[in-house]
């Protein structure tokens, strides 16, 4: 039985940004977006096993283009699938009963060894984690007759990664796909499980538009180097 894992999960396309190239492949510093993520849990600990769920259309870009970026780093790709929760289940597949398996989103480069270190200590504590961050605007949701006010200190912005015991989390996927499916915590949440929330850091933010993206620069550039 091997110990620790990780999922990162890069299969889709990124339409939204508008790019030739989905947004993991986007230069960030010297670097593609996906090397740094991939940096990151090498700096956590450079001999867990990473397994890397690529669109099956830009797997061969990534290995024959980018690949030089990371000659030095160990992970296994797998094709994505249609959803994210299939991308995730095609990523369980190639993971054997270990220990505790992560999942994180390829477009959070900038997540720290420190957030990877904390949430993995908070799942073996309470039996899984998701870190999460409060939310500091003023909420309103559309009802039938207008919109009301929300009370913000009851909600929260979901991070990656998101850490489970391998076992319940392949276990999970084996459910058939829902649409309220929208990360790893809501598809175990769905076998009863409760979920324990970490704090989690303002810079792991997800980079999904031109905007986002030079942020993360303006952010890598106030960063020491790797």
């Amino acid at each position: 039985m091997q110990g620790d894992s990780v999922i990162i999960v890069a299969g889709g396309e990124g339409k939204r940004m508008g790019q030739p190239v989905p947004k993991q492949f986007l230069m960030l510093g010297d670097h593609p977006v996906l090397w740094h993520t991939l940096q990151a849990f090498h700096n956590y600990d450079p001999g867990m096993p990473v397994i890397l769920v690529l669109h099956k259309d830009w797997i061969a870009h990534w290995q024959e283009e980018i690949h030089g970026f990371s000659h030095f780093l160990n992970y296994k790709i797998t094709a994505g699938g249609e959803t994210r929760f299939h991308s995730v289940r095609n990523g369980l597949a190639l993971i054997p009963e270990g220990d505790y398996t992560a999942v994180h989103d390829a477009s959070r480069p900038l997540v720290s060894p420190a957030l990877i270190e904390r949430t993995f200590r908070a799942a073996r504590e309470k039996g899984n984690a998701i870190p999460v961050l409060p939310v500091p605007d003023s909420l309103r949701i559309l009802t039938s007759e207008g919109n009301r006010p929300l009370n913000r200190n009851r909600i929260f912005y979901v991070q990656t990664p998101q850490i489970f015991p391998t076992h319940l989390l392949k276990k999970a996927f084996l459910q058939e796909y829902l649409p309220e499916f929208t990360d790893e915590a809501t598809v175990v949440e769905n076998l009863g499980e409760s979920i324990h929330l970490v704090e989690g850091e303002k810079r792991n933010m997800k980079i999904t538009t031109e905007f986002d993206l030079e942020v993360a620069r303006l952010l890598l550039r106030g960063s020491p180097a790797k």
